[in-house]
């Protein structure tokens, strides 16, 4: 987008403050319907960050995909079911709620540890569509596709696995 340095900041910086209370809305809201709600306006948020980074293709790939169908898949199953036996019988911390807090801080030091050794000397970032940028013989999309089987292998396969997750947790609770 053609913005202004600082009125492009400024949008980048209400965004992600949306992300993260929306991330917060996501895990403290005791109501599920509320807990997807935010997490629909975290996805659509992210969406918008990759608008302000002239990721378009990214950006409809986002709201498409997941706003409009996992997002939506999550709210169905959550209100197919009766969330009131869920409060009933909630216990304060159990075993599996220790091992899914192992799982998921060691998913998030891999993935903080992955972006740090990365070496961000091949990705070029322009706000300007009349900028020279770095003429390779392979398209951009075969660059993103490179990228994705090489370097971001492991975040890439991580984030597939806890959606694989997430699905089946939803099935299993509309199931019930």
């Amino acid at each position: 987008m053609g913005l202004t340095g600082t009125i492009h900041d400024i949008l980048v910086v209400f965004l992600g403050l949306v992300v993260i209370l929306g991330g917060i809305g996501v895990l403290f809201f005791p109501n599920p319907i509320f807990s997807a709600f935010s997490l629909g306006l975290v996805l659509v948020c992210i969406s918008l960050l990759y608008i302000l980074s002239n990721s378009y293709f990214v950006a409809a790939a986002q709201l498409l995909i997941y706003v409009g169908a996992i997002n939506v898949l999550i709210i169905f199953a959550v209100m197919f079911t009766n969330s009131s036996e869920y409060y009933n019988d909630l216990n304060p911390w159990t075993v599996g709620n220790g091992l899914t807090s192992l799982i998921c801080t060691s998913i998030f030091f891999s993935l903080i540890t992955t972006i740090l050794e990365t070496s961000w000397y091949g990705i070029i970032w322009t706000t300007r569509s009349n900028q020279i940028i770095e003429q390779d013989l392979i398209s951009n999309v075969q660059q993103i596709g490179i990228h994705l089987s090489t370097d971001f292998f492991l975040p890439f396969e991580l984030i597939s696995i806890i959606l694989l997750v997430a699905l089946i947790g939803a099935i299993s609770m509309a199931r019930q």
